[in-house]
């Protein structure tokens, strides 16, 4: 079994929000095989069977800053490998549209990552950070919680296919040599 795991902030006035855009990610995904979330305790959830794969897409509903209540308690209950959870999230220091593939590193002072580090007890999992670039140089808060373009929207549906192309290389369980070059392919 494997988990993807979008980070975001619940409601929807986050929604379309750079902070959101695991969200938006696992939306997309949920989208493409056709399947619906469910609203769990502090979680929704969506399953799928990818090449013969369960998988599970999560969107945890506690907020950002503790995405890892979310996680641990799913990684928990299904008895899920940290080898077998790829969270996909937001990069405020990467450029817009730019992507990038991590495993066994620190948080980067990401909240949520923070979180799921704290409550899975390591930091080696697989992320696929999505830059948001905060170009302007705007007051960090402001800019994670603003609205993209519908100009970026456009091309975040197309870097979407991309990180599509990776998290199927995840749940093939490619390298992540393998997982990077569908990404930046």
């Amino acid at each position: 079994m494997k988990l993807i795991v979008g980070l975001g902030n619940p409601g929807s006035k986050y929604d379309n929000t750079r902070h959101n855009v695991g969200f938006m990610f696992v939306d997309y995904m949920a989208t493409a095989y056709n399947t619906k979330f469910n609203t769990k305790s502090n979680y929704e959830v969506a399953e799928v069977n990818i090449s013969g794969e369960k998988v599970l897409l999560v969107k945890p509903t506690t907020f950002m800053n503790l995405s890892g209540e979310a996680v641990g308690a799913i990684a928990k209950f299904y008895k899920i490998d940290v080898s077998d959870i790829l969270i996909i999230y937001d990069d405020l220091d990467m450029m817009f549209g730019k992507l990038r593939i991590k495993d066994n590193s620190s948080s980067g002072g990401h909240n949520g990552i923070k979180s799921i580090i704290s409550h899975l007890h390591t930091q080696n999992f697989m992320r696929i950070k999505v830059g948001i670039n905060n170009e302007y140089k705007r007051d960090v808060k402001t800019f994670v919680l603003s609205k993209f373009s519908k100009t970026e929207i456009s091309e975040l549906n197309s870097l979407f296919d991309k990180v599509m192309d990776g998290t199927l290389a995840f749940i093939q369980e490619k390298s992540i040599e393998d997982i990077r070059t569908k990404l930046l392919n």
